[in-house]
């Protein structure tokens, strides 16, 4: 998309092999590793237990036992006797909300969002990629017709939501193939139901300069996103405003609050110098 200047270097460094990664004296396999344990946990999901773990990293099992009882001792997971189970514990927490305090683009954005969502009757999100998926960095609820619990953390589909059709649309041709190349490794089946609307998707954004869902990612919901890259960051962030199918007409997401959400982006960038 024509809002996101420079976009070719965007997270370029999340995106080694991980054979070149592992072949670097400076990357800390260990470290890493127990890194990719808290990763297994998804949205909705208390607790794990080792097999779990196994299954999602396939890491051995005596290695997985080693790293969750580290994690443990440094409070980034909890373990539970009577399951025989983790959950992630106030340490994950702490770092996330040290993140989210100290980020100028949450900062910025916020009051923005509040104005958009009041004005338009619609809940805002901000989000940007995180590995295959979406991730909510803030969220502001105005939309009474739907209550789907999305909030900071939340992860939507890389694919199906308009969040991550508005930011694969901003990448060059050659680093969108070799991001849908990973996912349709990742989720094949996810990748066969969803190829089809989602190449014809980034085709309308490229031509409209937005991303639209329209009850792709949920069958109850409607919304539009747009990818921006706040001035002096590295990463593209997205933008996405959302409503009750029932709530808000389709075209209405087209004549007025993609628009809307366009400029609001163009304003955040401006805003981020």
């Amino acid at each position: 998309m024509a809002d996101v200047p420079s976009v070719a270097a965007s997270g370029a460094a999340t995106e080694r092999a991980p054979s070149e990664r592992e072949s670097d004296p400076n990357f800390v396999t260990a470290l890493a590793r127990g890194l990719e344990l808290l990763r297994c946990f998804r949205t909705g999901e208390a607790m794990l237990g080792n097999q779990d773990f196994v299954r999602r990293t396939g890491f051995p099992k005596a290695t997985v036992s080693r790293l969750a009882g580290t994690l443990v001792q440094l409070g980034y997971l909890r373990y539970d006797n009577s399951l025989g189970k983790y959950a992630l514990d106030a340490g994950v927490l702490a770092l996330g909300f040290s993140y989210l305090s100290a980020s100028n683009v949450v900062g910025l954005a916020r009051p923005h969002m509040l104005a958009f969502a009041q004005s338009y009757g619609v809940s805002v999100s901000l989000g940007k990629r995180e590995r295959m998926e979406v991730i909510y960095l803030e969220s502001i609820r105005n939309d009474a017709g739907v209550m789907l619990g999305l909030g900071v953390g939340s992860r939507l589909s890389l694919v199906s939501s308009s969040m991550g059709r508005a930011y694969l649309a901003a990448l060059p041709s050659a680093r969108r193939e070799r991001v849908l190349a990973e996912f349709a490794q990742a989720y094949p089946e996810q990748w066969r139901q969803q190829e089809a609307p989602m190449r014809a998707a980034l085709d309308e954004a490229e031509r409209t300069g937005y991303s639209a869902s329209f009850r792709d990612w949920h069958p109850a919901i409607h919304a539009c996103a747009v990818a921006y890259r706040p001035i002096g960051e590295r990463d593209i962030h997205m933008l996405s405003c959302s409503a009750s199918y029932g709530a808000v007409p389709e075209q209405d997401f087209h004549d007025k609050l993609a628009p809307a959400l366009r400029a609001l982006a163009a304003r955040l960038s401006d805003a981020s110098s």
